[in-house]
């Protein structure tokens, strides 16, 4: 018998499943997201993000497994779900024929709110994206953060209480990025929930009070970023680059580090004696060298691998 999800959940997946053919993109994959929440969910191209954001919308049926949400049930109340949840995709849907205040007027009336409601909406909405400055400018004459704003708005007007966010800073410069981050943690404070895939480390460190490591459609962590790092990985990395750094990686240094890799010209050595290690290297004055804390992108790497996976 199913143990039964809390009754605190405001999301709830239970063991989705998803086959394209022979290929199985989504296997057994439970997870929950909680009132006032950001669930990050990060992994390799191919493991299954994106069809698990579709499955949570009720755009792609699910093969096996079952979805709740706002105690309803998708497929079944699929429309009262999608009524009280926010979307920002990874590709720019704007209506490029609308400036900003008719994209937002026009996809509330995709919620059947009228529009006086919506007008009354709008000006907040605007301002909580910084764009009233642009609010007659149509997407085209916008900078890429600035779509990505008016994204955010635009499943913000009907005031949900859950963000569904695939990649949503993916393309965006540095301030861009920064400047998105500053809105989703005001969300967050406000008590909203926020489903978050990325491929941006410190973007999900930054946000996500869980996270869930896919692979291969298969959940292989979860939990909270810092107790993820302390559980899987050395609490200490030192890098090591320059003429001659990848001969010192099979040496006398190996035995200062519980794990040693290497990436293009880097050695990374884990260590939990980082002192004795950053002396031990000194004596090779044309070694650089990084000693930095563990954190997301090593346990990424730790567990997914280093090498490039193609888009799937």
């Amino acid at each position: 018998m199913p143990h039964p999800a809390p009754h605190t959940a405001l999301f709830s997946a239970r063991h989705l499943c998803k086959r394209f053919g022979a290929n199985t993109v989504v296997d057994d994959l439970s997870f929950e997201i909680a009132p006032g929440e950001c669930l990050g969910v990060i992994g390799p191209n191919g493991a299954g993000k994106t069809t698990t954001v579709r499955m949570c919308l009720g755009l792609t049926a699910p093969d096996g497994g079952s979805i709740s949400a706002l105690g309803l049930h998708m497929p079944r109340d699929a429309l009262a779900i999608k009524a009280q949840i926010g979307v920002v995709t990874q590709l720019d849907t704007l209506d490029p024929d609308f400036n900003c205040e008719e994209n937002l007027l026009v996809y509330g009336r995709y919620f059947g709110l009228k529009d006086r409601e919506i007008q009354k909406r709008i000006p907040a909405l605007l301002e909580f994206a910084s764009l009233t400055s642009k609010a007659k400018a149509k997407p085209g004459e916008l900078s890429g953060g600035m779509k990505r704003r008016l994204s955010l708005a635009r499943a913000l007007v009907n005031d949900p209480k859950l963000l569904l966010l695939d990649e949503p800073t993916t393309g965006l410069d540095p301030q861009a990025r920064h400047l998105m981050w500053e809105r989703l943690q005001a969300l967050l404070q406000q008590g909203k929930s926020i489903l978050l895939t990325t491929h941006f480390m410190d973007e999900a460190e930054r946000l996500c009070s869980r996270l869930l490591v896919l692979d291969h459609g298969k959940k292989i962590a979860e939990g909270k970023p810092r107790d993820l790092i302390a559980q899987h990985l050395e609490p200490d990395v030192v890098e090591v680059f320059g003429v001659g750094a990848l001969q010192v990686r099979e040496g006398p240094l190996r035995a200062l580090a519980a794990r040693v890799e290497v990436s293009g010209e880097t050695v990374f050595f884990y260590t939990d004696q980082a002192g004795a290690l950053l002396q031990a290297l000194a004596v090779y004055p044309q070694l650089r060298t990084l000693h930095r804390p563990a954190n997301l992108e090593d346990l990424f790497l730790k567990l997914t691998g280093r090498q490039i996976r193609e888009d799937a």
